[in-house]
C-alpha cells in the first residue's frame, strides 16, 4: 500500500463503486476491477438496469451436479474455462465456489453448495478454484461460514459448538484456503454464535489468518455488513457492492477519535489495492464456445446418477442402456422434457450461450418413433419453472401415449430451488407424482428422469419403476447429457453426494432447522447427513456415495498401511462386466474404540477410475494424517488418536466390499490438571497419581472416615467421579484449598 493514500482515500478503496467493481484510487494508479457473480457461469450483468440477466456465457451444471461427479480433474477443467471467459469479460475476480455443507435438504441454495460431507466438497472446490486461478482469475471461496439455510440469512444466528464448527463446518474452506490459496475470500450474512460473520475477528483474524496463514482479500457478502468499523477491525477487506459513503465517513471518523487503529485500515486497503495489482497480470483471451458447451456436456453426463436399472421379467438385464438403433416407439413424457429445469433462482442465473433439451437430444440420438407430451403445465421464469400445475386432459393424454409405446421416459422435478428461500418439503409436486402413477399403470417399462437442485423423496414411488435417473440440474448441455446416458453413449458414474433419506423426517437436521426468533441450533452437531443416518443405522432410500453403471465392479482384499504423514490403502478393482466403466473407490474411516464422539464412519478419501472391461486396476488412496484428527476442546487444537483404525473400502457409505485394518500412533497429549479434575482424572495422569499418592499415603492404617473410603472399591468407584475440590469437603480429607493449590502446581509443573 502506497502511503501517499489518504485515510478518506483508504476508505473508499474498501468498498466498491458500485455493484460489480471495486473503488479505483486514480492518483495512485489504482483501478478499478471487475467482480461478477458464479459459480457455475460469469454472470456479468448486460444491463445495469437488470441486475438478473447477464451477458450470454456458459451454463455449466451447478455445484449439486458436479460434486456428483467426485471427480477432481474434471473440477480443474470446468475452473479453466470459467477461467477462460472471465478474461474473454474482463473479469477479474468470480463469486465462487460455494462450499457450505448441505446441512438439510431444505436448504434453498442447496444447488450452489457441493455436498454433506467436508471432505468432498474440499477436494472438489479446491480443484475448481487452481483451474480458475490458472488464468490469473481470482475465486472468491464462500460463503464463510456456516451459511446452511436461506431463511432469514441476513439475521440468522448458527449456533454450533466448536468441535461440530471445525471439523464440519470449517473444514473445506481450511482445506481449500491451504491449498489453492484463493484470491478472496466472501463472509456469509448470518451471525455464528451470535456475532456476524462480517465483524467476528475470531473467524477472520484468528482462523482464516493467523491460524491458516490466509493472506488475500476478505469481502463481504451483498449487503451482508452491519457495522463497517467493527467489519474493518474484525478483519473485513472489502464491503459490497458500494458506493457506501456513510461506512467511509464513519471509518474516517473512527480514525480520527481513535475508535479505530489506523494501522488496521491502511492493512485493509493495502491487501485490496494487492488484489488489483495481482489482476493486472490477466490478458484478453477469446474461448470457444463450442468447445465450452461440450465440456458442460460430458460433466452433465458424469454428474448424472443411475439410482435403479432393474430387469423386467424376461429381460436378462435392466432396463437401461436403450438400444439407438432399435425399431419401436418411446413416449416422451413430462414438459421437462421440452422446458428443461437446467439452474436454480438468484445470484448464479445464467443467460446460457445456447439451450439444449432433452425431448430434441432423444429424438436425434434414436432410429425409433419418439412422440411427447407434457403431463403438466409450467411456469418458467429463466430456467426455473416455479409452478407445475395438474391437467386431467394432459395427464390423461401422457397415459394413453405411454400404453401405446415401447418405452416410456417420464420427465419430473422439483419446482423451484432459489437463493432467498428455503423449501418446505422434499417430495414431488403433485402433478408430477399424479404422472408417474399413471405412466406406470400404463406401461411398466418407464424411466423416471429427475431434475432438481436437491433431494427429492423417491419413496415409495420408485417400487414401481424398474428405472430411475438423478439428473440434478445439468446447466445448459444437460439435455444432450441425459441422452447420451440414456443410450449408452456414456456408462453412468455419478455417485450421490448427499443421502437421499426414505423421509425428511428421519434426517439429523430435522428438529432442528431453519430454527426461530433469530437462532437456529445445530443440534446435529458431527451427525450431518450420512453421519448421522449411518450412526443410528437407519434405512435410507439411497445413501450416500451411491450410484449404479452399466457394468460391475468388484473388490480384492484391501491393505492398508500407516506412516508419518497418514495412511495408504491399496485395493484391486476389477471391472467385471462387457462394457468399460467408471468406478468411484471410495475410503471410510472408524476407530471404534475411540474415546471421544464420532460417527461411525467418515469419508477420508476417494478415487475416480476408469476401467475397462476386464481389467484389474490397484488403486491407491492416501489419507493425511491432519485428516484423521479430532478438534479437542480441552486442549483447544487438533489430536491425532491412536489405536486401530479400520479402513472401509467400497461404492457407497453402506456398500463397503473390503477393509483393513491399521495402527496409528497417535499425538502424545497431556490434559492439565485442575481442581475440578476428578480424582480418577487424577490417578490416571502418572504426575497426578504420584502427586496424590504423596497426600493420601499417611491415610493408610488411618481409623476414618476417608481411610475407609479408600478401603472400599465400592466407595473408590463414587470418590473417582469426585472433583478433587469437592472431596475437601469430606470428613477426614487432608485436601485443603492450599493442599490442592499446591498439588495443581506440582503436577503441571
Amino acid at each position: 500500500m502506497a502511503p501517499e493514500l489518504s485515510v478518506a482515500e483508504q476508505a473508499a478503496l474498501t468498498s466498491g463503486r458500485d455493484a460489480w467493481h471495486t473503488t479505483p484510487v486514480e492518483s495512485a494508479g489504482i483501478p478499478a476491477i471487475t467482480v461478477t457473480d458464479g459459480p457455475h457461469g460469469v454472470r456479468l450483468t448486460a444491463n445495469p438496469a437488470d441486475m438478473l440477466r447477464g451477458q450470454p456465457a456458459t451454463c455449466f451444471p451447478p455445484a449439486v451436479a458436479t460434486a456428483s461427479t467426485w471427480d477432481p480433474v474434471l473440477l480443474w477443467r470446468m475452473g479453466e474455462a470459467l477461467g477462460e471467459e472471465c478474461r474473454s469479460m474482463d473479469v477479474a475476480v468470480l463469486l465462487g465456489p460455494g462450499i457450505n455443507l448441505k446441512r438439510s435438504p431444505l436448504g434453498g441454495r442447496n444447488f450452489e453448495y457441493f455436498s454433506e460431507d467436508p471432505l468432498l466438497a474440499g477436494v472438489l472446490a479446491t480443484q475448481w478454484v487452481l483451474g480458475l486461478q490458472s488464468h490469473d482469475v481470482g475465486a472468491t471461496v464462500k460463503h464463510f461460514a456456516v451459511n446452511n439455510q436461506e431463511t432469514d440469512r441476513m439475521r440468522i444466528s448458527a449456533d454450533v459448538d466448536e468441535r461440530t464448527l471445525r471439523e464440519m463446518y470449517l473444514r473445506a474452506f481450511h482445506r481449500v484456503v491451504t491449498q489453492a490459496r484463493p484470491w478472496t475470500m466472501m463472509c456469509a450474512y448470518n451471525k455464528i454464535n451470535g456475532v456476524y460473520a462480517s465483524q467476528d475477528p475470531w473467524l477472520l483474524t484468528q482462523v482464516l489468518r493467523d491460524e491458516w496463514g490466509y493472506e488475500g482479500v476478505i469481502m463481504s457478502d451483498w449487503g451482508a455488513v452491519a457495522d463497517r468499523v467493527a467489519a474493518v477491525a474484525a478483519g473485513l477487506d472489502l464491503t459490497m457492492p458500494g458506493p457506501d459513503n456513510g461506512g467511509d465517513k464513519a471509518l474516517e471518523s473512527a480514525v480520527d477519535d481513535g475508535g479505530l487503529d489506523k494501522v488496521l485500515l491502511a492493512r485493509n486497503a493495502a491487501r485490496v489495492a494487492a488484489l488489483v495489482d495481482k489482476a493486472a497480470a490477466r490478458r484478453p483471451f477469446s474461448y470457444d464456445r463450442d468447445a465450452h458447451h461440450a465440456l458442460a456436456r460430458e460433466i452433465a453426463g458424469r454428474a448424472i446418477v443411475l439410482l435403479k436399472n432393474d430387469a423386467l421379467p424376461g429381460d436378462e438385464r435392466g432396463l437401461l442402456p436403450l438400444d439407438p438403433a432399435a425399431a419401436g416407439s418411446i413416449a416422451v413424457l413430462g414438459e421437462f422434457a421440452r422446458t428443461p429445469r437446467y439452474q436454480g433462482g438468484g445470484s448464479s442465473l445464467m443467460n446460457p450461450t445456447r439451450l439444449d433439451n432433452a425431448l430434441d437430444e432423444i429424438t436425434a440420438s434414436t432410429s425409433a418413433t419418439v412422440r411427447f407430451a407434457p403431463g403438466y403445465t409450467v411456469s418458467d421464469g429463466l430456467g426455473d419453472a416455479a409452478e407445475a400445475g395438474q391437467d386431467q386432459d394432459l395427464l390423461a393424454q401422457a397415459a394413453a401415449l405411454a400404453g401405446d409405446s415401447d418405452v416410456a421416459l417420464v420427465f419430473v422435478g422439483s419446482e423451484h430451488e432459489t437463493e432467498g428461500a428455503d423449501r418446505t418439503g422434499i417430495d414431488l409436486p403433485a402433478a408430477h407424482l399424479a404422472l408417474i402413477e399413471q405412466v406406470t399403470r400404463a406401461n411398466p417399462r418407464t424411466v423416471v428422469i429427475l431434475s432438481n437442485g436437491a433431494v427429492l423423496a423417491t419413496t415409495p414411488w420408485d417400487a414401481a419403476v424398474p428405472a430411475l435417473i438423478e439428473g440434478w440440474l445439468l446447466g445448459q448441455a444437460g439435455g444432450g447429457a441425459i441422452a447420451d446416458v440414456l443410450f449408452g453413449r456414456v456408462n453412468p458414474s455419478g455417485r450421490l453426494a448427499e443421502t437421499i433419506p426414505l423421509k425428511l423426517a428421519d434426517h439429523p437436521s430435522y428438529l432442528d432447522f431453519p430454527g426461530e426468533h433469530g437462532h437456529v441450533r445445530y443440534s446435529d452437531g458431527l451427525y450431518v447427513g450420512y453421519r448421522g443416518f449411518d450412526s443410528r443405522e437407519l434405512e435410507v432410500a439411497y445413501p450416500f456415495g451411491f450410484g449404479l453403471s452399466y457394468t460391475t465392479f468388484g473388490y480384492g482384499e484391501a491393505s492398508a498401511v500407516s506412516g508419518e504423514h497418514g495412511l495408504e490403502v491399496r485395493v484391486p478393482v476389477t471391472n467385471t462386466g462387457e462394457r468399460d466403466g467408471r468406478e468411484v473407490v471410495q475410503l471410510y474411516l472408524s476407530l471404534p474404540d475411540s474415546a471421544v464422539t464420532r460417527a461411525r464412519r467418515e469419508l477420508k478419501a476417494f478415487a475416480s477410475v476408469d476401467i475397462e472391461a476386464g481389467q484389474t486396476v490397484e488403486v491407491t488412496l492416501t489419507v493425511a494424517r491432519d485428516d484423521l484428527a479430532y478438534w479437542d476442546i480441552r486442549l483447544d487444537r487438533w489430536v491425532v488418536e491412536g489405536g486401530e483404525y479400520h479402513c472401509h473400502v467400497g461404492a457407497s457409505s453402506r456398500d463397503l466390499r473390503a477393509t483393513a485394518v491399521v495402527t496409528v500412533a497417535g499425538d502424545e497429549i497431556r490434559i492439565p490438571l485442575t481442581a475440578d479434575s476428578t480424582l480418577g482424572e487424577w490417578l490416571e495422569d502418572p504426575r497426578g497419581a504420584q502427586a496424590i499418592g504423596q497426600v493420601f499415603g499417611g491415610l493408610a492404617g488411618e481409623d476414618s472416615p476417608m481411610a475407609a473410603f479408600f478401603a472400599d472399591p465400592t466407595m473408590m468407584m463414587f470418590l473417582r467421579a469426585t472433583p478433587l475440590s469437592r472431596m475437601g469437603n469430606f470428613q477426614g480429607s487432608p485436601l485443603t484449598p492450599e493442599t490442592i493449590a499446591k498439588l495443581v502446581a506440582a503436577a503441571n509443573d
